[in-house]
């Protein structure tokens, strides 16, 4: 861990875990392809089966593979499909959030998703690619929460937003008690400016 003044402290030792290419800028601003690794502290236990994070088969270009998830320049002015680093962003999100959903603790990965807390049109490029702008989600919270129809207070208590009868959100399984356990104040500066959006 650097310190500062070209010093460096020890804090734990660490192996690789998984890894993942993306796109980020060279030191002259233009386009790269770099490679964002996965670490972990040694002897600590992730609860998932390694097989559901595999990496790019070693017989493929990293460019061509890449070069099918990168948004045109009209996409990425108006915002969509592709998301540059998505891989790697969506990844982040299952470590950051312990491989289970931020509301329910549901576990399967491949229904999870990772959602932006600042929506992808409204945030800036650090905030699109941050993982403190984002939670892992089961579909029914990421449907509501991407709409506004649901956020969350900085203590994790579900916001409900009047738009839908509560009977309505009864309906579909939410009680109005959900809570996010392990919100960071990172996440609340996110948070802080979804809540000003729900309708």
């Amino acid at each position: 861990m650097l310190e500062g003044g070209g010093l460096v402290k020890f804090s734990s030792e660490l192996e690789f875990y998984d890894a993942d290419y993306f796109e980020t800028p060279d030191k002259n601003g233009s386009n790269r392809i770099g490679i964002r690794f996965f670490l972990k502290r040694i002897g600590v236990s992730i609860p998932v089966n390694p097989d559901q994070f595999t990496l790019l088969p070693l017989n493929q270009d990293p460019h061509k593979i890449l070069e099918l998830n990168l948004p045109t320049v009209t996409e990425r002015s108006g915002l969509v499909t592709s998301r540059v680093g998505q891989g790697a962003y969506r990844k982040r999100i299952i470590h950051r959030w312990e491989y289970k959903c931020a509301v329910t603790n549901f576990n399967k990965l491949d229904i999870l998703i990772a959602s932006h807390i600042v929506p992808w049109s409204k945030a800036t490029d650090h905030e699109r690619l941050d993982v403190n702008n984002g939670l892992l989600l089961s579909p029914t919270y990421d449907a509501l929460f991407d709409k506004h129809l649901i956020s969350f207070e900085n203590n994790g208590k579900i916001i409900l937003s009047n738009k839908i009868e509560f009977s309505a959100y009864q309906k579909i399984g939410i009680t109005g008690k959900e809570k996010i356990e392990g919100l960071s104040e990172y996440n609340h500066h996110y948070l802080q400016k979804h809540q000003e959006i729900l309708t």
